[in-house]
């Protein structure tokens, strides 16, 4: 007997057939890539890390060139001397600190809880860096980055990123030239812990004042560097007890 495709009925039935087999193909991907995935995000987040601490493959004054995949785990061994996580006055060893959530850290700490925090000191040229990764809200969606500090608590090098800022204007702050600005300052307030604020009209566009606590901010994206502002400062706040120690010795 013939189908009668004109059938409301038939298309109902046609799309939820449709429906499970597309989403049966997809599961089943989605598992089947599982680990290649998970391995791709440990290599993205080492290479985050390790060009906030200035190891990277740039080649000229605009390129953002991260270690190759085949390289990073070599070099973030290399570089990485000590991970460690930071919960209440508790400091622990930890060689997996890297893989941390600190969206899920963030939430529980809003919830009144005690975050584990993930804190990454490295090695440069005989010099240290204390990496502290972050995240907050620009415009539209989740930022994130690294910003690694000395002893003197002084910007060795960040990197930025977004899930869905608008391209061409807050989507920038993952731009080099960006980025670049913050080497060189300072996130002291004399001895107070003030961060680093991206702010319009700061009298200073080449950023060559670096005890201002600012940096200039990209034209068309004031909410975006807000958040950016917002995030350092509140992830800065996090770890004062423990950068405290640093900058005390």
């Amino acid at each position: 007997m013939a189908i009668n495709t004109d059938k409301n009925v038939y298309t109902v039935v046609f799309a939820a057939i449709m429906v499970v087999v597309v989403g049966s193909l997809l599961a089943f991907m989605a598992s089947g890539l599982k680990d290649r995935i998970q391995e791709n995000e440990r290599f993205e987040k080492q290479q985050n890390i390790l060009y906030a601490m200035g190891v990277n493959e740039n080649q000229d004054e605009g390129s953002v060139a991260f270690i190759p995949t085949d390289k990073v785990e070599e070099q973030f061994s290399k570089y990485i001397k000590e991970q460690i996580v930071i919960k209440g006055d508790e400091v622990v060893q930890n060689d997996e600190a890297y893989l941390i959530d600190m969206k899920r850290q963030l939430a529980l700490y809003s919830k009144g809880g005690t975050p584990e925090l993930p804190l990454f000191i490295g090695e440069k040229d005989g010099k240290k860096s204390y990496i502290i990764p972050m995240y907050g809200k620009g415009l539209w969606d989740a930022i994130w980055g690294f910003i690694s500090l000395d002893e003197s608590m002084t910007v060795q090098g960040v990197y930025f990123d977004h899930k869905g800022e608008t391209p061409g204007l807050g989507a920038n702050i993952k731009q080099r030239y960006f980025m670049d600005d913050f080497k060189g300052e300072t996130i002291l307030s004399g001895t107070r812990y003030a961060g680093i604020n991206v702010a319009k009209g700061n009298n200073d566009p080449l950023n060559e004042t670096k005890d201002d606590n600012e940096v200039d901010a990209l034209a068309g994206a004031t909410i975006t560097g807000n958040g950016v502002s917002a995030m350092i400062k509140e992830s800065v706040n996090l770890y004062k007890d423990y950068l405290q120690t640093i900058s005390a010795k």
